[in-house]
């Protein structure tokens, strides 16, 4: 009888440490299976954010290409693209010499209700007009393009108006980051908050999508 006792205890043991063995294993494979979920999830988030930052370039790259192409589709006008900030370049320059006039032009295209335009940006753009101080006339222009569909979600977008802007940079204004909206409005960003500024429209010698007010 002893030893039928202590067979049934080495058994109970034995399924205890069984039992033990298999929760452990399951756990890990949980932890595995968490752990590849997660990489899964943070290297999806990242392709995805790297395909929305490609799209956006491309976006700003054929929106400076048509500002260039309009200008040099005119008589008068000679425009280049030049966008590149790691040299601190405006993304497009017009020129007229027979009008003695420049733009230094900042190009913002996208399918948001506002499109922001940092301080340096501004900045680079100034410093390449008071460059050309030959030149009569010389503005920076700040070019935004509302696309015909406005972004609602990830993947998600509805239609709208196609809208442009041309506004002419006050340099009497404080150099500040600043976003137009789709309504053609005009913010400076301080300190977290907004403060419309009234920027002139700039008539360009090209047709446009341009709305002088909205």
């Amino acid at each position: 009888m002893t030893l039928i006792w202590h067979f049934i205890e080495l058994l109970c043991n034995y399924l205890l440490f069984y039992m033990y063995i298999q929760n452990q294993m399951s756990m890990r494979r949980k932890t595995s299976s968490l752990i590849i979920t997660k990489q899964r999830t943070t290297e999806k988030k990242y392709k995805n954010n790297q395909k929305i930052a490609r799209i956006r370039r491309q976006r700003g790259y054929q929106w400076e290409d048509t500002i260039v192409k309009r200008f040099n589709n005119t008589n008068e006008w000679k425009a280049f693209r030049l966008g590149s900030p790691s040299i601190a370049l405006p993304d497009v320059l017009a020129v007229n010499t027979n009008n003695s006039t420049i733009f230094t032009i900042e190009a913002k295209s996208g399918t948001s209700t506002s499109l922001p335009v940092p301080a340096d940006q501004i900045e680079r753009c100034l410093s390449w007009i008071k460059t050309f101080d030959i030149y009569k006339k010389r503005n920076v222009l700040l070019a935004f393009k509302f696309l015909s569909k406005k972004r609602i979600g990830i993947g998600k977008y509805e239609s709208r108006e196609l809208r442009e802007f041309f506004k002419i940079w006050d340099e009497s204004l404080e150099i500040t980051d600043c976003v137009c909206t789709y309504d053609g409005k005009f913010f400076a960003k301080i300190n977290g908050k907004r403060k419309e500024l009234f920027l002139k429209e700039c008539p360009m010698p090209f047709k446009t999508k341009q709305r002088t007010s909205a």
